[in-house]
């Protein structure tokens, strides 16, 4: 099985140097007493007697400021661990790290938590509370963090253990003293944890780099509407959405880069379709036949051609991430025309209709090129998530 790597993080002062010495079994980590944390940067730490890389993290001050600071530090962490050849970086079980001695804060302490971690949506994590040196305390300690947890969107299916430890020998007094605990435990769970882990953190950067892709498809969606509100603005007859073709054609070309589909014969069948819908078809006709046609708009032409050839745009170019993305998925093929076709239909449809109509309630004469295309881009948006 491949090496695979612990994130360890929680407020600064509870305990994870220490902790992480104790699971590597030598002073690696930086130790330290005082108000603020000594941990100043991500490290990594090995034993190459250990089945796993830990991750040690800045930890959590109680300054707003330095409390984003660390939360950002691990956000910045975990999207470098998605760039070609930093897959050694990836993580793959979470040690939420948070003190016996502080329960009150559990609940604000796993919401930061959760914000830094936030990439890691399917990696397992393990609760473990530092300082755990109450006996009687620690059942209501676990059942706190369970409580916490479940408010959670995503991490309360994702808890696996609440394991308290005692991380080094505490002395009480000359004769009483918390001994060390609960680290072997620990490292066992964790172990069994990684193979699952590795596997969900393989998910996870997918959805992250599928989210990234969105990103830029939908930007590219929001430039194509503008020019086409632009091209559609200009104050000569707009008889059909033919005069969109070289905005469509970029459009769909640029999206199809994003999404890796490869330029060969099928793919330029497939991408022709989808351009054809949206300009020379009876449904992009009718769509604007109907549109031109709606009694009661106060818009004069020039704006109301711009809302339409934006809003075409835009439904070609929704429809097209949509499709793109189901093809890049390997959920449908790029031979599949008829699939394509019938999606790209379905975005100027009865629906597309009510679409525009909603754009033309929210824009008037005074409102500018950008504007629109921002309105139009809104409410268009929404139709992957109605597919």
């Amino acid at each position: 099985m491949e090496r695979g790597n612990v994130l360890v993080v929680g407020n600064s002062g509870v305990g994870k140097s220490t902790l992480v010495n104790a699971v590597l079994g030598e002073e690696k980590a930086k130790v330290g007493w005082g108000i603020e944390g000594t941990t100043d940067k991500l490290t990594i730490y090995e034993n190459e007697n250990l089945p796993f890389r830990i991750i040690d993290t800045v930890g959590f001050e109680p300054s707003f400021i330095k409390r984003s600071n660390a939360i950002n530090a691990v956000k910045k962490w975990s999207k470098n661990s998605a760039k070609e050849g930093h897959e050694d970086s990836q993580i793959n079980v979470i040690w939420f790290c948070v003190e016996g001695t502080s329960r009150k804060l559990f609940p604000n302490v796993i919401k930061d938590l959760s914000k830094a971690t936030s990439m890691w949506k399917s990696v397992p994590v393990i609760v473990v509370i530092t300082k755990s040196y109450s006996v009687p305390e620690r059942e209501e300690n676990i059942a706190m963090v369970h409580n916490a947890f479940a408010k959670q969107k995503y991490y309360s299916k994702n808890l696996h253990k609440v394991i308290p430890v005692v991380a080094s020998t505490f002395v009480l007094n000359d004769s009483a003293y918390a001994s060390p605990e609960g680290i072997t435990e620990l490292i066992d769970a964790t172990n069994e944890l990684m193979p699952e882990g590795i596997e969900a953190a393989k998910l996870d950067i997918a959805a992250f780099k599928l989210g990234r892709r969105r990103m830029m498809a939908h930007s590219v969606v929001g430039a194509a509407t503008t020019a086409g509100v632009v091209v559609g603005a200009v104050p000569v007859p707009f008889p059909d959405a033919l005069i969109l073709a070289p905005i469509e054609i970029t459009e769909v070309n640029a999206i199809a880069k994003i999404y890796g589909i490869k330029n060969n014969e099928d793919s330029k069948r497939f991408l022709n379709s989808i351009v054809e819908v949206g300009t020379v078809s009876t449904v992009a006709k009718t769509a604007i036949n109907a549109l031109k046609s709606i009694p009661g708009i106060n818009l004069g032409a020039s704006i109301l051609n711009a809302v339409i050839a934006g809003s075409i745009v835009a439904a070609i170019g929704e429809g097209s991430l949509y499709a793109f993305e189901q093809v890049h998925l390997g959920k449908k093929s790029i031979k599949d025309i008829d699939w394509v076709t019938n999606v790209i239909e379905s975005k100027l449809s009865s629906q597309f209709i009510e679409k525009v109509k909603m754009a033309i309630s929210k824009i008037t004469e005074s409102t500018d090129k950008k504007a629109i295309s921002n309105i139009i881009m809104d409410i268009f948006k929404s139709f992957n998530k109605e597919t």
